[in-house]
């Protein structure tokens, strides 16, 4: 027994230090052996035929000392493939080296020769940068160098193939409706997809209630399309008037119908058709209403903004159109306005609001100065309702919020008892841009969304309204407030008070952050908001999206610039 106890405790002993160098002490481990085996000490080796112990444990000895190994080994090619600085990984970093003058004049030329169709392929010196900026953003800017009009999948193939080819970055265009920047050009030069002629809709399951369009389809055409056929479906989503299914996809958009439907990201899109970087054809999944069946690569496209591929097709769920009528609640403030809101979504008739707009003080004082409505209203915080069901329904649900926003100190209700009153009310909310500018002629808008909890979104918009008052710059605000989601709109001179007006913007999103919320809530991250992504989501959780991106478009040719952060452990913009 002694023996066998000390046999153990001197093999335990060489084990201990493998354990502490795996590899070279295992070789060390192999080559004793081999000596101690040659020398007169073969008894101790479990791989000798001398060894005196059982065959168990020398099986046990020999299975350890190969496990070590494995782990060893293991352990040191994953260290070995870590890119390390210091103590710290080196952050996730995008490609950013493409094609040169000479390669992106072959990749037009190469463009040319595959799409032969007139307009198909445009260098016209106006178009390019008409389709590489935007006269509503104020972002950095540069003009493609080539337009390309694709009208299938196959199309889009083709390009992404020839800018992989020649290393030449890709932008999806479309309905260019972004305020982020998402669809500006690539310093180097770029190629812009111009998806806008890909509008078709391909078929309209009624029975199922989805429908498949290309992503070229404007969503108010497709709701158009669905009410010519007499089908009593629609399709929700109701971002800026003008925008594709594919820029919805890409920017994860919502619009006033969100706070009874959702957004982008939940269950409207039922399947993508997606090219991908490397030029292969991806569909995210089948057109059942719910999967289990893996990961759901289709989320992966929503909010990705063009840069892990070019959506072309999509199958888009639908629902049932309901009747609707408006009402208007007026108040003091827009915390008591907020408050009021949020019991009515508690109550049980709170299911039934299909829309809830907050407009503020200055925003009705446009609408009444603008000149764009009959008669003007009182200058004061404002709700406007869209309540939705039969005239049973509508009428309990109208009676609710009547008595909740009394309770709250409403200084005014107006409910809109046939069709016309109510299309009359709610169009006061949809001329609230129109309003804006018409208000401040010669001034520039610059319109920026945030989102917070619904609790607070008082203290956000009371916060925002004083900041704006001290920086003497025109505003109003319009917001989605069943959701926490507002709009501040700045009117600005150009040459006077851009950077009063950048940092106003600045300050309110992180003002935002600070209150547990996001730095958009529908337009998207695109060139203006991916500084924020740090502070807002974190480190580690940005170098993910790289990550992904990375091994999805490793020559980084789509969308380069927009999205993710130039460097992801850089501290958050210190710009207040």
């Amino acid at each position: 027994m002694f023996r066998t106890i000390c046999r153990f405790r001197a093999t335990e002993a060489r084990l201990s230090q493998t354990l502490k160098n795996p590899v070279r002490s295992s070789c060390r481990y192999f080559r004793t052996s081999h000596l101690a085996m040659s020398g007169g000490f073969s008894q101790y080796s479990p791989w000798s035929n001398k060894f005196q112990g059982s065959t168990s444990t020398k099986a046990l000895l020999q299975a350890l000392v190969y496990s070590t190994i494995l782990l060893g080994g293991t352990t040191f090619l994953l260290n070995s493939t870590s890119v390390v600085h210091g103590s710290k990984e080196v952050p996730c970093t995008l490609a950013s080296t493409y094609g040169t003058k000479q390669e992106l004049a072959a990749a037009i030329e190469k463009l040319r020769a595959a799409f032969s169709e007139p307009d198909a392929v445009s260098t016209e010196a106006s178009a390019l940068l008409t389709y590489g900026s935007s006269e509503n953003s104020y972002h950095p800017s540069s003009p493609h160098s080539v337009i390309v009009r694709p009208k299938s999948t196959e199309d889009v193939v083709k390009i992404v193939n020839i800018a992989r080819e020649y290393k030449i970055p890709i932008t999806p265009y479309s309905g260019a409706t972004s305020l982020e920047g998402h669809f500006n050009g690539y310093s180097t030069g770029s190629i812009c997809v111009d998806l806008s002629g890909m509008d078709k809709i391909i078929n309209i399951n009624v029975d199922d209630a989805d429908l498949t369009c290309q992503s070229g389809a404007r969503w108010e055409d497709i709701n158009i399309a669905l009410r010519s056929k007499g089908i009593p479906l629609f399709f929700p989503l109701d971002p800026g008037p003008g925008a594709t299914i594919g820029g919805m996809v890409g920017t994860g958009c919502s619009g006033t119908n969100a706070v009874r439907y959702g957004t982008a990201r939940a269950e409207w899109f039922l399947n993508l058709t997606v090219v991908l970087p490397n030029g292969e054809v991806i569909k995210t999944r089948r057109r059942a209403r719910k999967s289990a069946a893996g990961f759901d690569t289709t989320k992966l496209f929503i909010g990705a903004e063009g840069t892990l591929g070019i959506v072309t097709e999509a199958t888009l769920r639908l629902t049932p159109k309901l009747p609707t009528k408006v009402a208007m609640a007026q108040f003091e403030n827009v915390g008591k306005a907020v408050t009021a809101v949020q019991e009515i979504l508690r109550s049980p008739q709170g299911v039934h609001l299909q829309c809830i707009e907050l407009l503020d003080d200055n925003m009705m004082s446009a609408i009444n100065s603008a000149g764009l409505i009959d008669k003007p209203y009182p200058v004061k915080d404002t709700l406007f309702f869209k309540i939705q069901g039969d005239d049973v329904t509508v009428k309990q649900t109208s009676q609710v919020i009547q008595e909740i926003v009394k309770k709250h100190e409403s200084l005014r209700f107006q409910f809109a008892g046939t069709d016309q009153e109510a299309e009359d009310l709610w169009q006061n909310r949809k001329y609230a841009l129109m309003s804006s500018l018409a208000a401040y002629p010669g001034k520039r808008c610059w319109t920026t969304d945030v989102c917070v909890p619904v609790s607070r979104l008082p203290e956000l918009v009371y916060e925002t309204k004083k900041d704006l008052a001290t920086s003497n710059l025109s505003n109003t605000i319009v917001g989605h407030v069943g959701d926490g989601n507002f709009h501040a709109l700045i009117l600005f001179d150009r040459e006077k008070e851009f950077e009063a007006a950048s940092g106003a913007v600045h300050r309110l999103v992180h003002r935002a952050i600070a209150l547990d919320g996001t730095c958009t809530g529908e337009h998207g991250v695109g060139l203006g908001k991916k500084e924020y992504l740090v502070e807002e989501l974190g480190t580690n959780t940005v170098e993910l999206m790289k990550t992904i991106k990375k091994a999805i478009d490793p020559l980084n040719i789509m969308n380069p610039g927009k999205l993710y952060p130039d460097n992801a452990r850089d501290k958050h913009s210190k710009r207040h």
